[in-house]
């Protein structure tokens, strides 16, 4: 057995269900009854929705649990390049993503189990993880909202350990709603009665009234980001202070200045899920946090060694406004660094405001070489992409493929930065063709 029968599974259900989102609880609670409601038989939850940073604040989630010794369950997605991606199986030591057997085995019981009935793939997949959850022990579950949080599947579980909602900003607007309040309104669905509500850095006071206004509502006790707890870089150090005091900690793993407020936001998380973290857990977590194609330097493959040797890559899979905005802060760190020109190879989805995305990296990338995105049929073609780079004030040129970029670009200035980025598709087409799978 290999992993094509989990492809060939997936393929399937792909043709026969819509690969969309049910804005519904209904379709998932009759599958969940029907497989004997295994997300009732789960340890203490971790339900994390945001618009940016969800993938990180889970993987720092997950590295403090397992840095206390805890076993961890998570669900994430999408996945990069395998379907495994989106579960991990927590062990002592340290989970591992599911093996094609068991995960093929799931998937075929989900999926009788429905008996035909209407559904999304999304929905039977998210089933996959709470029956996988459910027959594996372990001492928490990092669970990740798909898309918005009040009828996404996941917010099946009943009450939570603590709900975790990191920064809203506008995206999926056609879904979700076209401000940032109705947007904090369908992620505030998560907010439970009575369970422990963290709230991450948010740029805008609007979703924030309209988060604590939910929390209110719902006795949930809340703590905010800026006011309850907080960090920053301090000479190479990130401190954290909370209601506890302050701790001096090394930097998070994860590049960008963001990911300093995305840790602080997983240790007050944890903490407020009732799990026990020593400052040398803390410590060693932060060191090892993992989360691939979120400013990922990748320094090894078949795309790295078409390059000269004088050529740094980095890999980032944001793909709305806010994003870029992170990218923008990272670019402007490595002219600091002088680390030569930008150059960015970018391919994107037509659901997301590519516009506002490169308006962002205005005068801060020299070009950008668009290319298709394999990975999903609603990828924009590269000579539309180029147009909407140009109109947004940057140097645009159209490439077949990734590797197209790489040949044009290997023919450059030797030092230079090289981007890959504008959607985790992307993301995941780079990473298949470079050799490099997430592990």
């Amino acid at each position: 057995m290999t992993e094509n029968r989990v492809d060939t599974l997936i393929n399937s259900l792909l043709k026969r269900y819509p690969k969309g989102f049910d804005l519904s609880l209904d379709r998932i609670s009759r599958l969940l009854e029907n497989l004997g409601n295994p997300h009732l038989k789960l340890p203490p939850i971790i339900h994390i929705a945001g618009t940016n940073g969800k993938g990180s604040a889970a993987a720092a989630c997950r590295a403090l649990l397992e840095s206390a010794g805890y076993s961890v369950h998570v669900h994430t997605s999408p996945h990069l390049v395998h379907w495994n991606e989106r579960y991990r199986l927590g062990k002592k030591g340290g989970g591992k993503f599911v093996d094609d057997d068991t995960l093929a085995d799931a998937i075929e019981r989900v999926t009788k189990a429905n008996q035909n009935e209407p559904i999304t793939v999304f929905e039977l997949l998210t089933a996959v993880a709470f029956l996988l959850f459910s027959e594996h022990p372990a001492d928490a579950v990092i669970l990740e909202v798909g898309l918005g949080g009040r009828f996404d599947a996941t917010n099946v579980i009943k009450k939570p350990a603590v709900s975790l909602i990191m920064p809203i900003s506008l995206d999926h607007v056609a879904l979700l709603g076209n401000t940032v309040e109705k947007i904090a309104f369908e992620k505030g669905g998560i907010i439970k009665e009575g369970a422990p509500l963290v709230i991450g850095k948010q740029e805008s006071d609007g979703a924030i009234d309209v988060l604590t206004t939910i929390a209110q509502k719902r006795h949930a006790p809340f703590v905010l980001y800026g006011q309850d707890f907080q960090a920053y870089n301090d000479h190479g150090q990130m401190v954290f202070q909370n209601e506890a005091g302050l701790k001096e900690l090394p930097l998070p793993s994860l590049r960008g200045d963001h990911q300093i407020s995305n840790a602080a936001s997983a240790i007050e998380a944890v903490l407020h899920a009732g799990f026990k973290l020593t400052d040398q857990n803390i410590a060693k977590a932060m060191q090892t946090i993992v989360w691939p194609a979120r400013m990922q330097r990748i320094k090894a493959g078949k795309l790295i060694d078409s390059l000269p040797k004088t050529m740094t890559v980095f890999l980032d899979g944001g793909h709305n406004p806010a994003g870029a905005k992170v990218i923008a802060q990272e670019i402007r760190h490595w002219k600091e660094k002088r680390m030569g020109p930008v150059t960015m190879v970018a391919g994107m989805i037509n659901t997301k405001d590519s516009f506002h995305y490169f308006k962002e990296l205005e005068g801060l990338v020299d070009k950008v070489y668009t290319v298709p995105v394999l990975s999903s049929d609603s990828g924009v073609a590269p000579q539309e992409l180029a147009k909407v780079v140009g109109s947004a004030g940057l140097e645009a040129e159209t490439t077949t493929s990734i590797e197209d970029a790489f040949q044009k670009i290997s023919a450059l200035a030797p030092q230079r930065t090289i981007l890959v980025a504008g959607s985790l598709y992307m993301a995941g087409d780079f990473l298949k063709k470079n050799g490099t799978p997430p592990e």
